[in-house]
């Protein structure tokens, strides 16, 4: 059957792999096999993916309790949240609950949501640049390195990225009709990035009020009052679980992590927000100038060792390689479409989505220049969509030029050389890695730039010699990307789930021995196994707790996290993850002591705010040490069946000592 004849028939409704009457027979099977792709690449490693620090815990709590579910609490009984919102976490908690706590049940809804956006990434831009463009797009997006990291593995930004996307989708159908209802769905979509992702998910808005002021066909007066309808919209999408968690009274909800007051207003803004670029804020632990968890928290330790500051930070061997691969074409496709359509009238979609990309790409990027420090390489995967975007019409922008014989088609060749130059400044550091990829790129753009130059020259611009360079050249310019894209389906490239990387190591300082998941589950607690030391501790506490509510009390997220992971036991947090937050009080773990509920504490640990121990003993969690040292028994080593000396320095940690406070029960439930 003929492609006009195909595209002609209906379509049914079960015939996924048939293109819509509006488009070419072409499209859908192209986009299929895109989709197909970034499956592959997003789940070839869904096995071995690994948990995340900290998160994973909240992850197993929240699938085992729906109260914990609902308020994204760390530990199964919902004394303490995490020190975010909860919205990224449900698919993941919602599919630990179906198929089992496995790090692949902890990472499908990540793959599930990289190749939902890929799939919207295709209809938004076709709704602004056409078919072409939309699947260029489509394409680039999934070869992005970074994005084919995150969606392969538990993270926050999964479920970020696709609510941003879909936004931009709504959006862009609201630029063309000028509906009310369309520009509402966006905001929602905004709001419910913010709940994945809280503050990230609002650099979207600029692009989206400046993009609908200037090219929504509705009259300046109605544009206003329906970005204000919008905008309300989205604010309460955004602030309702934090609305509701504000009013259940405090003895009815956890204690919210990040905050001094058991504020989640503070911990969203503050510790999570204006904290990240030095602000103070009421109510707020100290999270460090754009760093999460303080100079000693995770953040801090991705920070410490050795990630690049400084304004050109985006263009470093840690950043650049991640997303970057593709920033001249896309700032290139902007400037010409400016040029182009300089005197283009008001409300004219094409420049109004050049202007909201650009504007996202702009606001994003000018953000992450100004923070102190990215907090994890997994923002970068807000950079994703607007580069694939710009990259995909500016591809076809500059190819409609050149065949034109428009004067600016000579763009079409510069392109070209640029891409190649600036993806060999980009690999200079890992020249070791894939070297024959990167000089098949630049031979190819090379030859494919000379012939394209000679055709343009000499006028045969049509031909089917300067038709195939077109197409190496294309190939050249995203050669780099989709190597080091494509690197995650070895493992050792893909990244883990505490630092979403994706090829060669960055290579600062001991980051490199952080990229070894074993290595990192034993320092973060992100396994599922306990070490002989840790064993026996479990085996002495559970043959005396005598039907205690909690295992033990642990002033240490990493080491309460081990235990909740293998045994599904509570395990009472002191200190939160910053080690600094004010629950449980001294007075409420006296109660718990008195009652029965609590009768071993596992202390003496070393780390500091998010690294795993609380350091802050003149705080809330010093007078809870004091106060068992003082009051409870420490068990001798020779009481656990082993010598002394294996209960010395542990791991890297301090020395743990266990305490039986059994004789500071005063009276039993």
């Amino acid at each position: 059957m003929s492609p006009e004849l195909s595209a002609a028939r209906p379509r049914r409704r079960w015939e996924i792999w048939r293109s819509p009457a509006d488009q070419p027979a072409w499209a859908r099977p192209l986009l299929l096999a895109i989709a197909g792709l970034a499956a592959v690449l997003y789940a070839w490693n869904i096995t071995s993916a690994g948990l995340a620090p900290y998160y994973a815990v909240a992850v197993k709590s929240m699938s085992e309790s729906w109260r914990a579910f609902f308020y994204g609490a760390y530990d199964p009984a919902a004394t303490i949240t995490i020190d975010k919102l909860a919205g990224s976490f449900l698919p993941q908690a919602l599919s630990v609950r179906i198929f089992g706590f496995h790090p692949w049940a902890m990472a499908l809804p990540q793959v599930l949501e990289g190749v939902a956006a890929v799939l919207v990434m295709y209809r938004a831009v076709r709704q602004w640049a056409g078919v072409a463009s939309a699947l260029i797009a489509a394409l680039l997006f999934a070869l992005t390195p970074i994005a084919a990291s995150v969606f392969g593995h538990s993270m926050e930004d999964g479920a970020l990225i696709l609510c941003l996307v879909l936004a931009a989708d709504t959006w862009q159908r609201a630029v063309i009709t000028g509906r009310l209802r369309s520009l509402v769905c966006s905001g929602v979509w905004v709001g419910l990035g913010f709940q994945a992702k809280m503050l990230e998910a609002w650099l979207i808005l600029p692009a989206l009020v400046v993009g609908y002021l200037v090219a929504a066909p509705p009259r300046l007066i109605t544009r206003l009052w329906q970005l204000a309808v919008a905008g309300l919209v989205m604010l309460a999408v955004s602030l309702s679980w934090i609305a509701l968690f504000t009013i259940t009274p405090a003895g009815d909800r956890p204690y919210v992590d990040g905050s001094t007051d058991n504020s989640a207003f503070a911990m969203v803004f503050g510790y999570n927000g204006v904290e990240r670029f030095g602000f103070s804020f009421p109510g707020a632990i100290d999270s460090g100038p754009g760093v999460p968890g303080g100079p000693g928290g995770a953040g801090g330790a991705t920070a410490l060792l050795g990630q690049p500051f400084g304004p050109t930070k985006l263009f470093s061997d840690a950043y650049g390689p991640q997303a970057g691969w593709l920033y001249p074409l896309a700032v290139l496709a902007l400037i010409v479409a400016a040029r182009l359509t300089v005197r283009t009238r008001r409300a004219d979609p094409v420049w109004g989505g050049f202007l909201m990309w650009g504007t996202w790409l702009g606001t994003v990027g000018l953000l992450f220049s100004v923070m102190g420090t990215i907090p994890h390489t997994a923002y970068l995967t807000a950079l994703a969509p607007p580069v694939a975007a710009l990259s995909a019409a500016g591809i076809e922008m500059l190819v409609r030029l050149y065949r034109d014989g428009h004067p600016a088609g000579w763009l079409m060749p510069a392109a070209v050389l640029g891409e190649v130059a600036w993806a060999a400044l980009l690999w200079r550091d890992y020249l070791g890695f894939m070297p024959w990829a990167l000089l098949a790129a630049g031979v190819a753009g090379v030859a494919a730039a000379t012939v394209l130059i000679r055709a343009w020259v000499t006028g045969r611009r049509r031909l089917r010699a300067a038709s195939i360079a077109l197409a190496v050249g294309i190939a050249a310019m995203i050669a780099a990307p989709a190597t080091w894209a494509a690197s995650v389906l070895d493992a050792g490239y893909a990244g883990t789930s505490f630092d979403a990387t994706a090829g060669p190591a960055a290579g600062h300082g001991l980051f490199d021995s952080l990229r070894d998941p074993a290595v990192l589950a034993g320092a973060f607690g992100a396994t599922q196994t306990l070490n002989p030391v840790e064993q026996a501790f479990y085996t002495y506490v559970t043959a005396r707790e005598r039907g205690a509510d909690y295992l033990m009390a642990i002033p240490s997220w990493t080491e309460t996290s081990r235990y909740i992971l293998t045994t599904g036991k509570e395990a009472l947090p002191l200190g939160g993850f910053s080690g600094t937050v004010l629950t449980p009080t001294l007075d409420r773990v006296r109660d718990l002591v008195r009652t029965g509920q609590l009768r071993f504490f596992l202390l003496g640990w070393f780390g500091g705010p998010g690294f795993g121990g609380a350091a802050d003993t003149a705080g809330t969690v010093g007078a809870i040490e004091s106060w068992v040292q003082r009051s409870c028994t420490a068990v001798p080593p020779q009481d656990f069946g082993s010598p002394p000396q294996e209960f010395g320095e542990f791991g890297g940690f301090g020395e743990p000592t266990l305490y039986d406070c059994a004789r500071a029960a005063t009276t039993r439930r």
